[in-house]
């Protein structure tokens, strides 16, 4: 296990709560950033700062303030995103820009801010949190499958670039998850949903969550540039 830091963007809520608590549980020292600057309720932190990470300078001062309060940063969950579905044709330019700028743009921005750190470490884990609707593709959901899709290739360009020096990165990609997002999904789309999943249920948070810590552990050194679903074979390897 790395020694330096965990960071957890979106880490107070749903997915990113769940990936905080479970690495808090297996000895990793959490710190959450989110646009609040808490974490979620009932866990161990050791601490949580306030990003907005649509915006490279709240990046920019997030990380720094992690490294001066808790010491370098030795493993990324960029996990912070955000949804503004339309069809494509009635999509406004801030309904592109703004879901492209936080899910895509902060994802890479965030990298940049962890990478130097990391090699001159000589070690690092970097998990970006994309979706099945990034590989399969999604009606109305042009700008998310887009930004999520763009993640593929954030992570595989960067294993690339830092493999060499003992660094992974790595993609999970949920299907739908049990969250507070879906739970208010009508009854008849909900159905729709799982009629499409071979499983036939919802993901819980948590099986998400070990995922991602499989991929920052001891057990995956040798894992980098790989796109893992978690979907109830929704995408079957798209």
């Amino acid at each position: 296990m790395s020694t330096g830091v965990t960071v957890v963007t979106g880490g107070n809520r749903g997915i990113g709560a769940a990936i905080a608590r479970r690495l808090v549980d297996a000895g990793h020292r959490v710190v959450v950033a989110s646009r609040s600057g808490t974490g979620p309720d009932e866990c161990a932190l050791t601490g949580a700062v306030s990003m907005d990470v649509s915006s490279a300078v709240s990046i920019a001062d997030g990380l720094s303030r992690i490294e001066e309060t808790y010491g370098p940063i030795g493993v990324l969950i960029a996990n912070a995103g955000i949804t503004k579905d339309n069809l494509l044709m009635r999509m406004s330019d801030e309904e592109v820009d703004s879901v492209v700028q936080t899910n895509l743009s902060g994802s890479i921005r965030l990298c940049r801010g962890v990478a130097r750190g990391m090699i001159r470490a000589k070690t690092g884990r970097i998990v970006l949190i994309s979706s099945v609707v990034g590989l399969l593709g999604s009606a109305g959901q042009v700008n998310y499958a887009a930004s999520k899709a763009g993640l593929v290739g954030v992570a595989r360009s960067l294993a690339r670039e830092l493999g060499s020096r003992g660094i992974t990165v790595n993609v999970v990609a949920p299907g739908f998850v049990e969250t507070d997002m879906t739970a208010e999904l009508e009854e008849s789309r909900r159905d729709e949903i799982l009629g499409a999943i071979p499983l036939g249920r919802y993901a819980s948070a948590d099986e998400v969550a070990a995922v991602v810590e499989f991929l920052v552990g001891p057990d995956a050194g040798y894992i980098t540039g790989s796109v893992i679903p978690v979907d109830g074979g929704l995408g079957m390897g798209h």
